[in-house]
């Protein structure tokens, strides 16, 4: 079975938007007779879904709870410990990074690091613990050998961490000071992926629902962001002020949309070590 299309399958739309946890998903394919290609499937890859660590459980334990500010803060704390390692192991890996890339990529890292710092104090022992992480998938993907692709996945994250915040301000709205703290974090990850997908040679704001060349199994970063209406106003329609009618697609170039909690944890606890 392909690597890409078992996490596609991961990514489903009825999946995403079930409250059954990884583990009972992958079991409800098995009950489906869905996974039959599992056998041919690496140990390795097998055990991503089926034997969670303690760490690993624990990071993924507040997806159940409630959306409360507490829980905003640890899905926005699992995704800075996941940004913050993998940045950190790109620095320390010889040879990865252009030279004309790494203070880009060192400061990239120096703000994630903070914005762990940051979230484990203001959490303190509601901070879940930091999930051990596998970059490559079960060797999947060569993030650390090949920098395009190392680039990819950088983009996919930031891509993910800026609609995930988006989609936490509502669970914040109780706590004047989070939501200011979390708006502050938010606008710094949009720079980050302004940022990496030029590097990519990308726009710097998602394009329609358009993955940026990135595998298809990242399309569940970018579902949604094709979305018309804001509000009740279709934004297809916009007249430009002077000149030519703006086209139809930078209606909804001009809004970002969310990911949910749900969503922003499935995609995160891919990259779960097992």
């Amino acid at each position: 079975m392909n690597i890409l299309k078992f996490i596609e399958s991961f990514t489903d739309d009825n999946l995403l938007n079930s409250k059954s946890s990884r583990r009972d998903s992958f079991n409800q394919f098995k009950t489906l007779g869905k996974n039959a290609a599992l056998a041919s499937l690496p140990l390795g890859i097998a055990s991503l879904v089926l034997a969670p660590t303690k760490a690993n459980a624990a990071a993924t334990a507040f997806m159940t709870t409630q959306d409360t500010p507490t829980t905003a803060l640890q899905l926005a704390l699992i995704l800075e410990y996941l940004e913050d390692e993998f940045y950190q192991i790109a620095l320390d890996t010889n040879g990865l990074i252009p030279a004309a890339d790494q203070a880009i990529i060192a400061q990239i890292s120096q703000h994630e690091a903070a914005h762990v710092q940051f979230l484990s104090s203001a959490l303190g022992d509601m901070a879940p613990e930091k999930p051990d992480f596998d970059f490559t998938v079960g060797g999947a993907f060569n993030t650390f050998s090949d920098y395009p692709t190392f680039m990819a996945l950088a983009q996919a994250f930031e891509d993910t961490g800026v609609r995930a915040y988006k989609g936490q301000a509502g669970n914040l709205m109780s706590n004047g000071d989070l939501l200011t703290a979390g708006l502050q974090i938010h606008s710094v990850e949009a720079r980050h992926a302004s940022q990496i997908r030029r590097l990519r040679g990308q726009k710097g704001w998602i394009v329609g629902s358009d993955r940026g060349g990135l595998p298809e199994a990242a399309q569940a970063v970018y579902d949604g962001e094709e979305n018309a209406m804001q509000a009740g106003f279709n934004t297809a329609s916009v007249m430009a002020t002077n000149g030519p009618d703006i086209p139809a697609a930078a209606g909804p170039e001009s809004f970002d949309e969310i990911l949910t909690g749900q969503q922003a944890s499935d995609i995160a606890s891919l990259f779960f070590a097992q």
